[in-house]
């Protein structure tokens, strides 16, 4: 075929077939509702309107709905290619780097703190935690230098953080965040046209920039020596574009709230079909961009026909996290990712012998137990707790210590040692340094499975360890494939990983809503909680894992050591590599499912707890399984001792403040990797 014919049959299928797809999406949604409208009213009432309920309802209800969805998903289309040109980065988008995270934060913050900044939507808020948020990624992830995957990855842990924080804000302050959760989760509800209004001006204004400076974008893909010789000020024309972009992104959250992975895939539908030239990418991209969305939308409405309005966010996450997966197995297999060091692991520091170390961690826990069951809204009591232990005290008081205190820090040692060797294993199988139940997905198959069995079955509580495991065990064998295809990479493993993390929590999402769990509760069973935990689910979930899996593991653990030696080398001794890793994972993923049915989604204790152990007794794993096991039991039970004193009477859930440790220091722990 002629080679300009194919280019305008294409230039065709994308402007004119986009359009045509987006009037049909268009008409489609403003037809959806409680009461299905004739397609010729639905034309009069924009064409030709009366004074009708029926067009009332299409011009001031529906219609809106549409246009802000036109809007929103054109201009976060566009605020990804705008990311991924200057960031160099095709895997960029205003999700993946944490910008919708830190503009999400920014307004929630400052509803609480400080109302009278939450002026014109709160804009103004958004766009300067949308910016502090992107030149933090970007300098954390090594600016100019940094790989893609790299980037994303530190823009998906900044994503964790500020989420962590945002949860915190909207569990203590629900009254003043009312109505912010389903917002936060991204929905298009409009009750009239004040947000396509206020938005309009700022999107096109951002859309006129863009185009202007287009010829200067496609110089700066010719890398920046090339254009600073063609006489580009390439500092500047990154600056303009990316606050144009940042602000795209900005005006849409304020609206809309943060509505993921749009910015992702439609500028690489746009990029497959040939298109390169930023003029053709901004407009091609803006009409997929609406089209994605308003698809998204209307999918949302027929997964719940009852409209009870599912965040439209968690169906944009179900369609674009594969897509995230593909493009950066796509990478891998291109060779674009030169990102292919190791996470140091941490050198040793002290190498103590087992004799001395397990029985100081023993005593510590003790203690810090002991505190805990003596700490309370009324203060520290230790004499009370002395009392108790004795049968010195009233009935109350004892059963308040002995049956409320004590049974939920064990709860917290067992689930945080759990959690931790499932992390030394997953680290050991995987020779990932950055594998943890949370950060490869194991976590979020168990709470999908473990919520899927509560409010989709409605079995009983003994269904639940079950379901978490099916849940986990499903997500388990789709990382492990997905980790074959890309050779187990470290840093590209944990982006496979977080990318169906956000799958599982997409589905999280919408069965919160559908269940009509409340704000508070919903945001703290998924952030993970140690709250009202007591024997129950240390019998039920946690006693026989550990007595079980824990022994097991143990004699087989210097399995990990020879896995260390690398594939051939473990072949050459003689070890069954494909067999041994497989059974070794499948036991941490066993045990990370039952921690998630007793205390939620609680993340990166197994992360934090191997590393800090290498750190005492050094890389042998025989010697790392008992102190793992404490150093996590330990870690848990401290964030549990401080989500219940911090804010007194208040309770904090125990997985936020492990996440608020545990992220910074994910972060630097990509900050000192080996490259």
């Amino acid at each position: 075929m002629n080679p300009n014919l194919r280019q305008v049959i294409t230039g065709a299928l994308t402007f004119g077939g986009g359009s045509v797809l987006l009037c049909l999406l268009t008409f489609i949604h403003i037809n959806q509702g409680n009461v299905s409208l004739p397609l010729s009213t639905v034309v009069q009432s924009i064409v030709n309107p009366m004074d009708t309920i029926e067009h009332h309802t299409v011009r001031v209800m529906r219609l809106p709905r549409a246009v802000i969805g036109i809007l929103a998903g054109g201009g976060l289309a566009v605020s990804g290619v705008i990311l991924q040109t200057v960031t160099k980065n095709p895997l960029a988008s205003a999700s993946t780097l944490g910008i919708h995270s830190g503009t999400y934060f920014a307004v929630v913050a400052a509803t609480i703190y400080l109302p009278f900044a939450t002026v014109a939507n709160g804009v103004v808020t958004a766009f300067i935690g949308g910016i502090l948020t992107f030149l933090f990624v970007y300098v954390l992830s090594g600016g100019g230098d940094a790989t893609p995957v790299r980037m994303v990855l530190a823009g998906m842990i900044v994503t964790f953080l500020f989420s962590s924080l945002t949860s915190l804000l909207q569990i203590f302050y629900e009254n003043e965040t009312q109505g912010l959760f389903l917002w936060g989760s991204g929905t298009l509800v409009q009750n009239d046209w004040n947000g396509v209004q206020f938005s309009l001006p700022f999107i096109i204004i951002s859309f006129i920039i863009l185009l202007i400076y287009a010829r200067k974008l496609d110089t700066l893909t010719l890398g920046d020596d090339v254009a600073t010789a063609l006489g580009q000020n390439i500092k500047s024309v990154k600056l303009v574009t990316i606050l144009a972009a940042v602000l795209l992104t900005s005006v849409t959250v304020s609206v809309v709230g943060p509505i993921g992975f749009v910015g992702l895939v439609a500028p690489h539908i746009v990029k497959l079909i040939g298109f390169r030239t930023h003029a053709s990418l901004i407009i091609g991209s803006f009409i997929w961009g609406a089209n994605v969305l308003l698809f998204a939308d209307v999918m949302a409405r027929v997964i719940d026909p009852s409209f009870s309005e599912l965040p439209v966010g968690a169906i944009t996450a179900l369609v674009g996290s594969p897509w995230l997966i593909w493009l950066v197995l796509r990478m891998k297999q291109e060779g674009n990712s030169k990102d292919t060091g190791s996470v140091m692991a941490g050198r040793v520091a002290v190498n103590l012998p087992l004799a001395k170390i397990v029985p100081i961690l023993v005593l510590v826990i003790i203690v810090t137990i002991g505190i805990s069951m003596s700490s309370g809204n009324y203060g520290f009591e230790p004499i009370a707790t002395y009392e108790a232990l004795m049968g010195q005290t009233n009935e109350f008081m004892r059963n308040f210590i002995l049956e409320l205190r004590l049974p939920r820090s064990l709860v917290a040692l067992l689930a945080g040692a759990v959690l931790a060797v499932s992390g030394l294993i997953f680290q050991g199988v995987l020779r990932n340094p950055l594998a943890d139940p949370s950060v490869i997905g194991i976590t979020s198959g168990a709470g999908v499975g473990a919520l899927t069995t509560i409010y989709f079955f409605s079995v009983s509580a003994f269904w639940v360890p079950i379901g978490a495991m099916i849940g986990a065990l499903l997500f388990f064998l789709v990382v492990m494939a997905l980790g074959a295809k890309a050779e187990f990479h470290p840093t590209t493993l944990a982006l496979l990983g977080i990318g169906i993390s956000a799958f599982g929590s997409a589905f999280i999402q919408i069965m919160v809503v559908q269940a009509e769990l409340g704000v508070a509760s919903a945001l703290t069973w998924l952030s993970g909680t140690t709250y009202a935990k007591g024997w129950a689910e240390i019998l039920k979930f946690l006693l026989w894992p550990v007595l079980l899996f824990i022994p097991i593991l143990a004699v087989h653990i210097k399995n990990l050591d020879v896995l260390s030696l690398g594939d051939d080398a473990a072949k050459g001794l003689g070890l069954g590599v494909v067999s041994v890793r497989f059974q070794m994972a499948l036991l941490a993923t066993l045990l990370a499912a039952c921690s998630v049915a007793a205390v939620g989604a609680i993340g990166f204790v197994g992360l934090i707890a191997p590393h800090f152990s290498r750190l005492l007794v050094g890389s042998a794993n025989q010697k790392l399984l008992p102190v793992t096991m404490l150093v996590g039991g330990f870690l848990l039970v401290v964030a549990d001792l401080f989500s219940r004193t911090l804010l007194a009477p208040n309770e904090i859930p125990s997985g936020i403040l492990v996440a608020l440790i545990g992220a910074p220091y994910f972060l630097w722990l990509m900050k000192r990797r080996s490259v």
